[in-house]
């Protein structure tokens, strides 16, 4: 998987999807939640023999939602696993925006 497929997959959804985050234009205003974000956040690449041997991506993929949403949380939950992309979640609540944020981080092998 690629990060091009992790878009089109997270697009299945039926949720606004954006990397990192969603450019308020007049064209395309930002959505209101719940909506997907998602973007790289670092490397864990095996190395072997002085070399770069595995392609480790780690991902955080965000859903924002104005309430608890167990069934946006669930629908993400089970397309990281049918992908079989193991995940570590967490949970905030962002005051400033009034909004929930849940957080999967999950690695992509070979991206």
């Amino acid at each position: 998987m690629n990060i091009q497929e992790l878009k089109t997959e997270l697009n299945s959804l039926g949720l606004p999807v954006a990397y990192r985050e969603f450019k308020n234009t007049s064209e395309n205003p930002v959505p209101s939640p719940p909506f997907i974000t998602y973007h790289f956040t670092f490397n864990s690449d095996l190395i072997a023999d002085n070399q770069n041997y595995v392609d480790i991506e780690n991902f955080q993929v965000e859903l924002y939602t104005a309430k608890k949403d167990l069934a946006a949380e669930k629908a993400i939950q089970d397309k990281l696993k049918e992908l079989g992309l193991p995940y570590q979640k967490f949970e905030t609540f962002i005051d400033s925006e009034k909004l929930y944020q849940m957080v999967y981080e999950i690695q992509i092998l070979g991206g």
